[in-house]
């Protein structure tokens, strides 16, 4: 590994660090590494250990320099620990981990299911810009193919798309993509609805702040009926969820 190394900075002690080794490794192989692309594959499970360690003393420097006194406030000690352990294995565990297996099951038989599908799936996320909690909910449909996933792969991809730091147009489109390739249909649609911690904590504080983005593919985009049968199931659910 002495090639991947070679010129990068080192702390301290001398000793490479891991984070420096796996950018440098990313850009040789031209992969892109953005806040919401998931590198599991280019990451090591200890590597990933390794920078976990690294980013508590990140996180530490932190504390430091916001003159929080995490020797002696019992609230506080750990705190750099706690926060590195989150961020890779919570609130952004969708760039460090593959995603979840959809096993398919086939749709092939004369009565097959040929209608459309809706499910409903609640979403966590960080913004990209202020790593804000981001908190709403995906609607995805799809017109039935010749292979189906379990119900609840639907959540567990939409939720690994959002567990990164995005941003809800970029979030929609990759769910879209993932339930494409889940699938096997070309007829998509995601709809999401969130609030943002970024509008809600910070600069305009509007804590009625509502975002709504749609991504509409295939049939939902090209068939008026679709598209109208689609959101129309959004508002049943919207009204089931409500108790109405």
């Amino acid at each position: 590994m002495t090639n991947e190394v070679k010129g990068l900075d080192t702390d301290s002690v001398g000793s490479v660090k891991v984070s420096e080794v796996v950018r440098e490794r990313l850009r040789n192989k031209g992969v892109r590494f953005f806040a919401n692309d998931n590198i599991s594959e280019h990451v090591s499970e200890f590597e990933l250990s390794e920078i976990q360690n690294e980013l508590t003393y990140k996180f530490q420097d932190v504390l430091d320099a916001l003159i929080i006194d995490t020797q002696n406030d019992p609230n506080s000690e750990g705190t750099a620990k706690r926060l590195a352990k989150m961020y890779i294995h919570e609130l952004m565990c969708g760039r460090y981990f593959a995603a979840p297996k959809a096993t398919a099951f086939p749709n092939q038989s004369e009565d097959r299911y040929t209608g459309m599908l809706v499910v409903r799936s609640e979403l966590k996320s960080v913004c990209s810009h202020h790593h804000q909690p981001v908190s709403g909910v995906a609607y995805i449909g799809i017109i039935a193919a010749d292979k189906l996933i379990g119900l609840s792969k639907y959540t567990r991809i939409a939720q690994w798309c959002a567990r990164r730091g995005t941003l809800q147009e970029e979030l929609a489109m990759d769910i879209a993509k993932q339930i494409k390739d889940a699938t096997g249909t070309n007829d998509v649609g995601v709809y999401i609805q969130a609030t943002h911690g970024c509008c809600e904590n910070r600069g305009i504080m509007a804590t009625s702040s509502l975002t709504q983005t749609t991504v509409l593919k295939g049939a939902f985009s090209d068939d008026p009926g679709t598209k109208k049968e689609f959101m129309d199931n959004i508002k049943l659910q919207q009204e089931f969820a409500c108790g109405k």
